[in-house]
């Protein structure tokens, strides 16, 4: 059925159930589950400037995606505590191209992304004008896609 299936995460409590609702899918389909989560650029000049207001024993781990390998990696621990085998993915740059990215570095069967819920004003104003990660990653993914409402 599936043995490859990427999931995208940023850390959010919704793309956390994502993530939960993958892992019953790889356990289901004894599949390989590749979890991808992106970051932005970070200026080198901020890099230094956060660097020599940290404390000195942790200045080495201040990295533009520092915050990604720490989503990524208790999004993996959720996998590995199912029994799931789990590959993790920091990208820089946009999620969409880094989930469609991964799904075809990985020739995966299924892709899985989380809805974000939202309301009123602000949920018409994003259908509008900002076409959606799920939306976009549904219109280009390489295979099938599965969005959780979470």
């Amino acid at each position: 059925m599936f043995s490859s299936i990427v999931v995208g995460t940023d850390g959010s409590d919704t793309a956390t159930e994502a993530v939960r609702q993958a892992v019953e899918v790889a356990k289901t389909a004894c599949a390989t589950l590749e979890i991808v989560s992106a970051y932005a650029p970070v200026p080198e000049q901020q890099l230094r400037q956060e660097r020599l207001e940290a404390p000195e024993d942790v200045q080495w781990a201040i990295s533009p995606h520092q915050e990604v390998e720490a989503s990524l990696s208790e999004a993996a621990e959720i996998a590995r505590e199912a029994g799931i085998d789990v590959n993790t993915h920091a990208c820089q740059g946009d999620p969409v191209d880094a989930i469609i990215d991964v799904a075809e570095e990985n020739d995966a069967d299924l892709v899985i992304v989380g809805n974000k819920r939202m309301s009123g004003f602000k949920r018409l104003l994003k259908l509008l004008l900002l076409p959606s990660v799920p939306n976009k990653v549904s219109r280009r993914a390489p295979c099938a896609v599965l969005i959780i409402k979470t």
